[in-house]
């Protein structure tokens, strides 16, 4: 039907078949117009009969084409798809759909029709209706752009603006250099109306107000005017935003402080909708730029990949992960609020399948922390709720740090000495420092998943796993001094840390520091009111460090013993010490009651050079090795099995580095640094491949000599 509204049919310049027919005129069917024959290279000479139809008014491309050669608008539909009175006498008031039958009717009687075939097109549909749209010309208003987009973008490469991570201003520039006059109005029931008034004589004035246009325009009070019924563009409002939200145009006290502001936090697919009309509007109407930097987030994604949206019903409600929502329930939220019906049946089917049980409530602070720890820098995020769980156990395992901190330290407690503490109050106050400065700066470099990822180590891995078990020997056993210097850093790590993931998740935090601020005597309402921990408030002490990664070393040693072996935790266990140096038998000096007790080891005992070693399980500290003597304890077939296993993966590990290593790239260009630690790695792989295969032969000779 559009093809009443034709102006010209275009072939491709260089098409041997119509070259000597550009310029001349054909008849347009059914109607009583001829048309002219155009070359453009828009035309693709191998699809179909390589001509094009043209119809400016009805195709976005059509419309191009017919700037480009100056063709006849002809638009034949109306508002309601119904065909106009440009159309034919024939066919005027004609649905769009009857109107195509009785146009091919007809043609097919007139013998013109020579052909019918089958072709998949893209059909542009309402996204809330399902409706057909038609292109269709009509009148609106624009923004010269290309003006408003040159100091936008010299913004960008100025620096004024910077993008974070910054290989977005590249879309931004190739947006921003292809720009396009900007279409402001929209036909829509709700938003900012458009400030333009017609006279019944066709004139158009531009005001603040009607009162402002007759006053300017000295009209007189029989004028009709009536007001535009269009709209802006929600992008056009949205480009205002930074100052017109703080009383713009007048100089407000609010304008002056916020304005502009330091980080604006999006998404990358509105870049060029709103982060660079936000640029350009603050540019034309405040002389200086809305933001300094831009932090581009991904996309939230579900755990498929797939872009979330109502039509897929994929969506996850972020209230039904905070407080839990049965199955029945989620099915219907998902499909009730669907403006296309027949979407329903797939939404249920998908609904079930994913969420067979409903979703569980995590709280606010796990979901919080969720999409926290998902934020790389421009990457979308796949949001499940198996993520959510394990972030919810996270800020459960917080609060039952905070429990067993607040049992051992009464209200009344005295404040201890910290330089009195123990080696492990001074090793947890050290990786707190070093925990803290890496959060600090991932923050800065909006790396919030690296900050999650520090703290969630930190407090899972060093303060609950490990530092929590080794106060215990100090609580029970320790002197009064030992205890209360314990006790105080029990509490100012804890407070420390609250405060570091006070942005993260917010509410847990508030909750316990309000009780752990009483017990340190901090005069504050809020932990808002805190600063954010530094790195200088705790001193850095390596030789803690590598005392208690010693002792970590020597405790997992045993442990992994017992699990592989099955042997009952609480079984006390003989240990043989073999090789080692110095550093090594001090340290177990330093350490030997924390090593007895959280090991639960029955005796300690260092193993001379010409000694024989009993058949054993074993397990390497560095170049010491920890015996668990097997008799009447363990299968020496499984722990030959287990040591072989062991030195397979060393083996494994030690050819990946050889292989790196004769790599004369990797050994030209990698920095010294990386070459030397992969030079280290292959000879401590070799070396603990070597000591576990004599450990092997040691094992299958002394289960030989001792068999039947």
């Amino acid at each position: 039907e559009t093809m009443l509204g034709d102006t010209a049919v275009a072939v491709h310049p260089d098409d041997e078949r119509y070259r000597d027919l550009v310029g001349a005129q054909v008849e347009l069917p059914l109607t009583d117009r001829s048309i002219t024959v155009i070359a453009d290279d828009y035309v693709d000479p191998e699809f179909g009969s390589g001509c094009v139809k043209i119809t400016p008014a009805h195709d976005f491309n059509d419309y191009q084409i017919g700037q480009r050669h100056g063709l006849e608008l002809i638009s034949v539909l109306t508002a309601d798809a119904t065909l106009n009175d440009n159309a034919p006498r024939a066919y005027r008031g004609l649905d769009r759909f009857e109107a195509r039958r009785r146009i091919v009717a007809d043609l097919e009687a007139e013998g013109l029709v020579e052909k019918v075939e089958d072709y998949r097109t893209s059909v542009p549909r309402g996204d809330r209706s399902g409706a057909i749209l038609e292109p269709m010309l009509t009148d609106q208003w624009f923004v010269r752009a290309e003006p408003l987009a040159r100091p936008a973008i010299e913004a960008v490469r100025s620096g004024r603006v910077r993008f974070v991570p910054a290989s977005w201003d590249r879309t931004y520039y190739q947006w921003m250099e292809n720009i396009q006059d900007w279409c402001i109005s929209r036909q829509l029931w709700w938003g900012h109306r458009i400030p333009a008034w017609y006279a019944d004589d066709g004139t158009i004035y531009v005001g603040h107000s009607e009162d402002e246009v007759r006053q300017r325009h000295r009209l007189d009070p029989g004028v009709r005017l009536r007001q535009d019924e269009d709209v802006l563009d929600t992008w056009f409002s949205s480009a205002l935003w930074p100052f017109s939200t703080l009383g713009w145009p007048d100089q407000t006290t609010r304008l002056k402080t916020f304005y502009p502001t330091d980080v604006l936090v999006t998404g990358f697919d509105i870049i060029f909708f709103w982060v660079a009309r936000m640029i350009m509007m603050g540019l034309k109407f405040m002389g200086q730029v809305p933001f300094r930097e831009v932090y581009v987030h991904g996309l939230v994604r579900d755990s498929h990949g797939q872009k979330m949206s109502k039509s897929k019903g994929n969506i996850l409600d972020p209230l039904d992960l905070i407080d839990g929502i049965d199955l029945e329930s989620l099915v219907a939220k998902r499909t009730s609020g669907l403006m296309q019906p027949e979407m329903a049946p797939a939404i249920e089917r998908a609904t079930r399948r994913e969420f067979p049980d409903g979703i569980k409530a995590f709280g606010t602070d796990a979901v919080r922390f969720t999409f926290a720890s998902l934020a790389s820098q421009g990457r979308d995020v796949r949001l499940d709720a198996g993520r959510v769980e394990g972030y919810r156990n996270f800020c459960n395992k917080l609060w039952n740090a905070a429990r067993y901190v607040l049992m051992n330290v009464a209200e009344d407690t005295p404040a201890g000495d910290p330089a009195a503490g123990s080696v492990f109050d001074r090793w947890i106050r050290s990786r707190l420092a070093a925990t803290v400065a890496t959060a600090r700066a991932q923050i800065e470099a909006y790396r919030l998943d690296l900050a999650a990822q520090a703290l969630y180590e930190f407090t899972w891995h060093e303060y609950c796993d490990w530092y929590l078990e080794l106060t215990k020997p100090v609580l029970a056993h320790g002197s009064p001094t030992a205890q209360a210097a314990t006790r105080q850093t029990l509490l100012t790590v804890l407070e420390a840390l609250l405060r570091a993931l006070h942005p993260l998740i917010p509410f847990l935090t508030e909750e316990i520091w309000q009780r752990v601020a009483a017990r340190l005597g901090i005069d504050e309402p809020t932990v808002m009111l805190r600063p954010y921990p530094s790195a200088s408030d705790e001193e850095a002490d390596p030789t803690a460090e590598g005392d208690v990664e010693w002792l970590k070393t020597m405790l997992l040693g045993v442990r992994q013993i017992r699990g592989e072996m099955d042997i009952p935790p609480g079984r006390p266990l003989p240990v043989l010490l073999e090789g080692g140096g110095e550093a090594d038998r001090e340290r177990m000096r330093l350490l030997e009651p924390f090593f007895v007790e959280l090991g639960r080891i029955e005796s300690i005992a260092w193993l001379k050079h010409d000694d024989t070693t009993p058949q054993s399980a074993v397990a390497l500290a560095g170049s010491l090795k920890i015996h668990i003597p097997l008799a009447g304890i363990i299968d020496p077939e499984e722990e030959i099995a287990r040591l072989t296993k062991e030195r397979e993966k060393l083996e494994a590990d030690a050819r990946r580095a050889e292989h790196k290593l004769a790599n004369e790239q990797f050994v030209a260009k990698a920095p010294p640094s990386v070459v030397a630690k992969e030079r280290a790695k292959l000879s401590a792989a070799q070396a603990a491949a070597t000591e576990l295969q004599i450990q092997i032969d040691r094992l299958s000779r002394n289960s030989t000599t001792s068999g039947p």
